[in-house]
């Protein structure tokens, strides 16, 4: 699939383009390498660039701020390893309708750019008019980059009804994160795991205690095959020396019987 950069560099080639007003910082966008180390500042914490600076045209680490203070930025930040920003900025600069968006961390998203995808999705449900990504109903375009991809390649002359004049734009309140935000199925997973007592586990606590009290379920089945119903009366449910004494104890011979004294 041809890049949305591409599309941009082959309309301008042949001067289609020169009538659509397409601001110059749109390539600039979604061509920029964001999270990666600012040169500038490489020998500095936190000097990932996760800031575009719509006036210069270019992306920008925190350290980097001082001289563009009075620009129009926009704060850029990772969804599942992507770059994506919020709703509410992306609507500022052109028209977002039936693009898929995504909620984390309580806040709206959209991605930047084409996803890539190791097939197109064969499902008979909804998917992006440009990548076959996916969909729900009633979206059409997975990302910001599809979306003009399909513009310039039905009629490139409309492009300028999409892109709006943005004069102000600025970080949010109270202070720049550092755009790393998580899915939601990753903090709180759907079905949380549950502990033999009940209660809720979290993380890889609750899949360790899951997986030592399969283990536990099968040594006390390998137990009663063998007849015996001895527990050791003191050894958690979950320890490795229990699963161990258990085992010893099933194998052990029964109690000697002697011979009466006539």
């Amino acid at each position: 699939m041809v890049s949305c950069v591409s599309f941009l560099v082959f309309f301008f080639g042949v001067g289609q383009l020169e009538s659509s007003n397409l601001p110059r910082w749109l390539g600039a966008l979604l061509g920029e390498k964001f999270f990666n180390a600012c040169i500038i500042h490489e020998d500095s914490k936190k000097n990932e660039k996760n800031i575009f600076c719509l006036d210069c045209c270019e992306g920008i680490c925190p350290h980097c701020l001082s001289p563009h203070r009075s620009h129009r930025l926009l704060q850029i930040r990772r969804y599942v390893y992507h770059d994506v920003i919020r709703v509410g900025d992306a609507d500022k600069l052109m028209d977002c309708s039936f693009v898929q968006s995504y909620t984390t961390n309580s806040a709206k998203v959209v991605f930047l750019n084409q996803r890539p995808q190791s097939r197109p999705c064969r499902g008979s449900g909804n998917v992006c008019t440009t990548c076959d990504r996916g969909l729900q109903d009633p979206y059409v375009y997975c990302s910001l980059s599809c979306k003009l991809q399909h513009i310039l390649s039905t009629d490139p002359t409309r492009i300028s009804d999409y892109i709006f004049n943005c004069e102000h734009l600025t970080l949010p309140e109270p202070g720049l994160d550092d755009g790393q935000m998580t899915p939601e199925s990753v903090l709180e997973p759907a079905g949380s795991l549950r502990t033999s007592s009940g209660s809720s586990g979290a993380g890889g606590i609750g899949c360790l205690t899951l997986g030592c009290t399969a283990t536990t379920e099968v040594v006390v089945r390998k137990k009663r095959s063998n007849g015996s119903g001895f527990r050791p009366p003191f050894a958690p449910v979950c320890s490795p020396v229990s699963e161990i004494s258990a085992g010893l104890l099933s194998r052990r011979k029964g109690t000697p019987q002697r011979s009466p004294f006539y």
